[in-house]
């Protein structure tokens, strides 16, 4: 703890935009006002290239209505960016800090962010700059260590059970295979959400559903759509992006090698996964070879439209966000030096979570996986998630078959 420093803040949004993620900014200019904070209050535009370049926008004087409409508004109003900034690069940063007399730095992102927003703390406390720096989690992966979820997941995860709903409707009119990629680097939950649309004693699809917790065979994959399709007559299945053979090579990058491509990588060595339908068609024909051209086989890759889409987002998850980026203004105008705001779930039958702060190196380019207690014989998902992920999620549409 240490003593509130006078000078103005920056708000950055990075990495892969979400639903939500602007509720986490504006609830930060909220926390600020509410905290009585005396100095200017900028955005960034692009994250820390525009913070290098000194490329900000005033936020201090938003009326309340325009913020509500901010919040409400899906994808980074202030853009976004993947840059890993080293030290030359927090120095131009503070060089523009100092120009603006910035003294509190606000980070919203998921594990590459947070770890942006440590460098950037550490470089600038080295350096003798004296700034109090927070991460506010984000991530339609759900994937930062010691949060029980984070903003932006909840939603992805409504649009995902919903997409699959629909999905699992149109294949009982036209039976046949169908295989949706869903997004999800290193984790799973994202695509198991794909299950929380089913009926209990149904035989509602995902039929099959396959996260990078558990490795990917391609050979057992075709035999387990030819079982369900001889049992039931079709068969849906839910793949993620980030599914790897027992070595730990990505399918999407294994299939990239294998037809002669580059393998794309970003600024913190991630290989690019959801540019292409690759592994979507890779995993249909795949089955066709298996079972016969005469099979009808379908496969879509859900791609970035988990992450922007406007309206029907979890009311949990639009609560939540703000509430993050509150807690982070309200700790840093108290004097804590820099931390990472962890959502953490209290125990108990109802459903209630706290914001906690955690230390930046607690979560920094580190991830949290899909739990394997939750993952059945390698292609399903138990009930246990579901018990876990339907109060983030909220109530999903309830439909009706003609049987």
């Amino acid at each position: 703890m240490t003593t509130p420093l006078q000078g103005n803040a920056i708000i950055g949004q990075s990495g892969g935009p979400t639903a939500v993620i602007n509720q986490s900014l504006v609830g930060v200019v909220e926390g600020l006002h509410a905290a009585k904070f005396k100095g200017k209050i900028f955005g960034a535009r692009h994250a820390v290239d525009g913070m290098m370049s000194g490329d900000y926008i005033d936020l201090t004087a938003w009326p309340q209505d325009r913020l509500d409409r901010l919040a409400a508004t899906p994808s980074s109003g202030l853009g976004s960016s993947r840059s890993k900034p080293k030290a030359d690069d927090v120095k131009a940063m503070t060089k523009y800090f100092e120009k603006h007399n910035v003294r509190y730095f606000f980070y919203i992102g998921g594990n590459d962010s947070s770890d942006t927003c440590r460098i950037v703390s550490e470089i600038a406390q080295a350096d003798g700059y004296e700034m109090h720096s927070f991460h506010i989690p984000k991530t339609v992966d759900n994937d930062l260590v010691l949060n029980d979820h984070t903003p932006g997941w909840g939603s992805a995860a409504k649009f995902v059970a919903q997409a699959f709903m629909g999905d699992d409707l149109d294949n009982q009119a036209l039976p046949g295979i169908k295989i949706n990629v869903v997004m999800g680097r290193h984790a799973g939950f994202l695509t198991a959400a794909s299950v929380l649309g089913r009926r209990p004693g149904t035989n509602d699809g995902p039929h099959l559903v396959y996260v990078p917790e558990a490795d990917f065979d391609a050979e057992k994959f075709v035999k387990d759509v030819a079982k369900v399709y001889d049992k039931i007559g079709r068969c849906v299945v839910a793949v993620s992006e980030g599914i790897h053979d027992k070595d730990g090579t990505p399918m999407a990058a294994k299939l990239a090698q294998m037809q002669g491509h580059r393998v794309e990588r970003d600024a913190h060595g991630n290989v690019q996964l959801s540019g292409s339908g690759a592994l979507a068609d890779f995993l249909a024909q795949a089955v066709k070879d298996y079972m016969g051209r005469r099979t009808r086989v379908r496969a879509d890759t859900y791609g970035y439209l988990q992450r922007s889409f406007a309206g029907l987002v979890s009311e949990n998850d639009a609560a939540e966000a703000r509430a993050a980026g509150r807690k982070a203004a309200e700790l840093a105008c108290s004097g804590v030096r820099s931390g990472s705001i962890a959502i953490q779930r209290v125990p108990g039958n109802d459903y209630k979570i706290e914001y906690n702060r955690i230390e930046l190196t607690d979560v920094a380019a580190k991830t949290r996986h899909l739990p394997t207690e939750w993952i059945v014989k390698g292609n399903n998902i138990s009930e246990k998630f579901v018990e876990y992920a339907a109060p983030i999620v909220g109530k999903l549409p309830v439909t009706e078959r003609v049987d």
